[in-house]
């Protein structure tokens, strides 16, 4: 099982991005968490089928309707199976 690590640049701060991201990884079964960065973007770790994760990494690419995603950087990673759910850090 692998883990994705997102970074997401964009005005993806103050406009629902990390609670559509949760909803988002859960509807796909991922398990992991959702923060905002101090630079204004978002971070995401998530865990679970390749092919879910490249699903969620066109949804973070397509973001919310008040949101402008200009970048998704992905770096694939070996998973731990730390979590037990997908969670909102603060």
């Amino acid at each position: 099982m692998p883990r994705a690590h997102f970074y997401v640049e964009g005005n993806v701060q103050g406009v629902g991005y990390r609670a559509f991201v949760e909803r988002e990884a859960a509807k796909l079964g991922l398990k992991g968490w959702v923060k905002n960065t101090e630079n204004s973007g978002v971070e995401v770790v998530a865990e679970g089928s390749k092919e879910n994760l490249e699903k969620l990494h066109k949804l973070l690419q397509k973001g919310t309707p008040n949101s402008g995603v200009e970048s998704v950087q992905l770096l694939w990673e070996g998973a731990t199976g730390e979590f037990k759910d997908f969670e909102v850090r603060t």
